[in-house]
This record gives structure tokens, C-alpha cells and sequence, in this order.
């Protein structure tokens, strides 16, 4: 309610004209009062296509940046679950290489005496040997400078199997179902916000028409008063006061409009829709809502159960305690299983060396352990303890905000419900004693600042009227974001 309405009634102002005579109308003939404009006026009035409160909070729910940058990171923690899950597979590896190495004198280690016969070629062993001439050969390695090699190897950790591996994809699989839950947390907000936009646009357009019928109000009370100061039963202060009320409400029209432009700006940045996009509304904020059900008690453990918060920390706290059994698996020995294949040229196990390619293959098990990874594991397992700990604690604080926060919530439908009832009693009884205080300053009978009282009280009670039809709404809107009803759909 605008000082502006209120101040109407008490303004005066003096002025040389205000001796003047106004122009003479026929006493006669007294303007019959302004019909009551229903609520539900051409601003309010629901067409076929129009915008309604679930349209927009879907909408805004899928255009969310919040709710676009909860989707990344749910893809991270995706990736990070595609990661753990390939350590579960054996480790493969390949290698290729070619060295060629350094040239130099091959150490000469003695002669060997062999039987030849005359043309230089070696005997059969056991030859006589009167029957060849023995000669000394020197006893030398060669030299295979170009190498080759071909590798393939596989490694099994096997002790991480039961110690790491199985952890790790679980502490990353809760991480994931906790982004997912973020993810649907954003869209559900996104959602509430857009549909308590949507109604506050609407409540701006119904205040657009709660002005007109104020301005409406207050060129009627200046035709009346014109007609009453021409047959001397008002004097120019009450004119010259009813027409202050009137440029007083064309302000408030035109407060009231940009407001209704305001908060249809609101409405298109909430759906990211462009200026282009016509808007009308798609439902009618006339009638009472749905009834409230269910006691606060019964509301709390509804909300602790389906609230998407709860369930994040939970993930989240989960997975940090598997991490917590990783680190702490540095207390013990690392076992694993390798098997290799080599094609090389030289092959290191062919004695001597020959620039020939030969395959060789080797299976074998290890185990490593040092002391040093206790203190690392110890510290690194502490770590992640703490941060379980300080989840579980904020745990609990989501936990007593959510009941707050139920509470408020069924506190504001019902105060919104009660108000819907008083305030239709209100705008009746508002209605009537305008009626009643026209009636009577048209018949001299009643002063022009009791008739404007009587319209500032029917304007009130108008903007209390809506108000009440869209908090009952806006209300409701909040109790089921509070309860956990709108993540139904999020989570899909």
C-alpha cells in the first residue's frame, strides 16, 4: 500500500481559485457508482495457451545455469566412475624400441686349440691328431651393436583387489549419485523460483487493475464533488483535494505497470525466453487453492526422507569414508602377479649374443611394502575421517534447517488460508461502505474525506484480496520445494 493512497485523503491545498465557482452541472443528475472490476480482469484473465505456474518452473529448471553447472559436474564425476572401474582390469603394456650401441674392442679371453685338416676346416672331436694340424683360435664374444626389441607385459594387482580398487569404485559410484542428487536439488529450486515469479507477475498485473479501479474510484469522487461544490454542498478544498487524489492514482497506474513490466522481466530471465515471446496467463488466480494436508509432525518426516540435501551429504559422507579404507590399505604389502613376452634382437637371455630375432617369456609374482607408506596411509586415512565427519555434522544442520524450514512454510499456507477468507470479508465490507459514503456525500450528508477514507479502504482491501490469492499460492509453491515434492520430476 502506497503512502500516496493514504495521504489522498488528508491533502489540502490553498490557492487563490479556490474562491472561484466551478462550471454549473445539472444537480440532478448524480453518476451512478463504479461497478466492482472483478479480480479476474482482462491483466489476470487465463487464455487458452497462456503461461502457467508448472510451465515455467519446468522451464526454468531446464534453462538453469545452476542447474547446467550441477550437470557438469555430474559428468566429472561420471568420468571419474569410468576411471575407477578400469582399474579393475588387469594392466596392459606394450613397448618397441631400437638401441644402437657403442662400438669397442671385445676383451680377448685366451686362445682355444682346435684340429683342422688342411684346407683350415675343423675336425670331427676324437680325430687323431696325426691325422690335422691343431692351431690356437682366440676366444672372443662378438658385438651386436644394432638391438631390437618387442614387448608385451601384464600386470595383476592382486592384493589391490581387495584392498583398493573395490573402494575407490565405490567411494566414486556415491560420489556420483551425489551429483546427481545436486543436479536434481538446482532444478528443483530453479523450478520454486520460477513459479513464485510467475505468481508475482501475476500479482503485479492484478495490483495494474486493483490501480485502475483506484483511479476509477477517484474520477468518480471528483465528478461527485464537482457536482456537489455547483449546488453549494462542498466547498473548492474538497475539488481541489479529489483532484490530487486522482493524479495521485494515475501515479500509481503508472508504478503499477512498470512494476507489472518489471516483473515480467523476471518471468522471461527465469525461462531464458526472449523479448519476442509474447506471455499471457494460463491459469487464474481466482478461487481457493487445494486444502492443506497432513500436521506438521508428519510434514517434517516427509521432508527429512525425500529432501535431496540429505541424501547428497549422506553420498558424499559415504564416499569419503571409502576413501578414508583406500588410504589405509598403505599398511600393507602391495601383491601383484606379471607375466612378460619379449621378441628382441638380440635376445639379453641368448648367450651369446646373435643378431637373430628369438622369443622368450617370463611369469612371476612380487610383493613391495615399505614402512614409510604406514605414516602416508595414516594421515592420508585421518584426512578423509575428518571430512566424513564434517559432512555428517553439516548432515545434521541441513537436517534442523529443513525442519525450520517445513514449519515456515506450513505456517505461511495457513496464514495464507485464513487470509483468504478475511480478506473476502474485508473487500464486502470495504465495497459497501463506499457504496454507503457516496451515497451519502451525494446527498450532503457525509464530507469528502469520509468518502475518501471509504475508497482508501477499498483499495486496500483490493490489494489485500490479491495479495491473499497469490501468497496462498506462493506459499504452497514453497511448501512442497520444502517437503521435497518438486525433486519427483528433478530426478528423471
Amino acid at each position: 500500500m502506497s503512502l500516496a493512497w493514504l495521504a489522498s485523503g488528508f491533502a489540502l491545498t490553498f490557492a487563490p481559485s479556490a474562491f472561484a465557482q466551478a462550471p454549473q452541472p445539472d444537480p440532478g443528475t448524480t453518476p451512478p457508482p463504479a461497478p466492482e472490476t472483478p479480480l479476474d480482469s482482462d491483466l489476470l484473465k487465463p487464455t487458452p495457451n497462456g503461461l502457467t505456474a508448472d510451465q515455467v518452473g519446468k522451464r526454468a529448471a531446464q534453462t538453469s545455469y545452476s542447474a547446467k553447472a550441477s550437470e557438469q559436474a555430474l559428468e566429472a564425476a561420471a568420468a571419474r566412475v569410468d576411471a575407477a572401474w578400469a582399474t579393475f582390469l588387469p594392466r596392459l603394456s606394450g613397448k618397441a624400441s631400437y638401441t644402437r650401441l657403442s662400438s669397442f674392442t671385445a676383451p680377448n679371453l685366451g686362445n682355444l686349440q682346435i684340429l683342422v685338416d688342411g684346407n683350415g676346416q675343423p675336425l670331427p672331436s676324437g680325430t687323431n691328431a696325426a691325422g690335422g694340424t691343431v692351431v690356437n683360435v682366440p676366444l672372443t664374444f662378438p658385438l651386436v651393436l644394432d638391438n631390437y626389441l618387442l614387448q608385451a607385459s601384464i600386470v595383476v594387482p592382486i592384493s589391490d583387489y581387495f584392498l583398493r580398487i573395490n573402494q575407490n569404485y565405490t567411494s566414486a559410484t556415491n560420489a556420483q549419485d551425489a551429483a546427481r542428487f545436486d543436479v536434481a536439488t538446482a532444478r528443483a529450486k530453479s523450478a520454486a523460483d520460477g513459479k513464485v515469479a510467475f505468481y508475482t507477475w501475476l500479482r503485479a498485473r492484478g495490483a495494474v487493475t486493483v490501480a485502475q479501479q483506484a483511479l476509477d474510484d477517484q474520477r468518480t469522487h471528483l465528478r461527485d464533488a464537482n457536482n456537489q461544490f455547483a449546488v453549494g454542498n462542498a466547498s473548492k478544498a474538497d475539488v481541489l483535494r479529489a483532484e490530487t487524489a486522482v493524479a495521485s492514482a494515475e501515479l500509481q497506474v503508472i508504478q503499477s505497470k512498470d512494476l507489472a513490466d518489471l516483473t515480467e522481466k523476471q518471468v522471461r530471465v527465469a525461462m531464458h525466453a526472449n523479448d519476442g515471446e509474447a506471455f499471457s496467463p494460463g491459469e487464474s488466480i481466482q478461487g481457493n487453492p487445494a486444502p492443506l494436508q497432513g500436521n506438521p509432525k508428519q510434514l517434517e518426516s516427509e521432508a527429512l526422507s525425500a529432501r535431496l540435501e540429505v541424501k547428497s551429504i549422506d553420498a558424499n559422507a559415504e564416499a569419503a569414508h571409502k576413501l578414508a579404507s583406500v588410504q589405509r590399505a598403505g599398511y600393507w604389502p602391495v601383491i601383484s602377479g606379471f607375466a612378460d613376452a619379449t621378441y628382441a634382437n638380440p635376445n639379453p637371455r641368448v648367450f651369446p649374443a646373435t643378431p637373430t630375432w628369438f622369443p622368450t617369456w617370463d611369469v612371476g609374482a612380487q610383493a613391495t611394502w615399505s614402512p614409510n607408506d604406514i605414516l602416508t596411509a595414516r594421515a592420508g586415512g585421518n584426512q578423509y575421517e575428518a571430512q566424513a565427519a564434517q559432512l555428517e555434522a553439516q548432515r545434521g544442520t541441513v537436517r534442523d534447517g529443513i525442519q525450520i524450514e517445513v514449519l515456515q512454510a506450513y505456517q505461511k499456507v495457513q496464514e495464507a488460508d485464513a487470509a483468504l477468507e478475511s480478506t473476502k470479508r474485508e473487500l464486502a465490507s470495504a465495497s459497501e461502505a463506499y457504496r454507503v459514503a457516496r451515497e451519502l456525500f451525494n446527498n450532503g450528508r457525509a464530507t469528502s474525506t469520509t468518502l475518501t477514507d471509504s475508497e482508501t479502504e477499498l483499495t486496500r482491501a483490493r490489494l489485500d484480496a490479491l495479495n491473499a490469492s497469490v501468497d496462498a499460492r506462493i506459499a504452497r509453491v514453497q511448501l512442497d520445494h520444502a517437503l521435497g515434492r518438486d525433486t519427483k520430476w528433478a530426478m528423471q
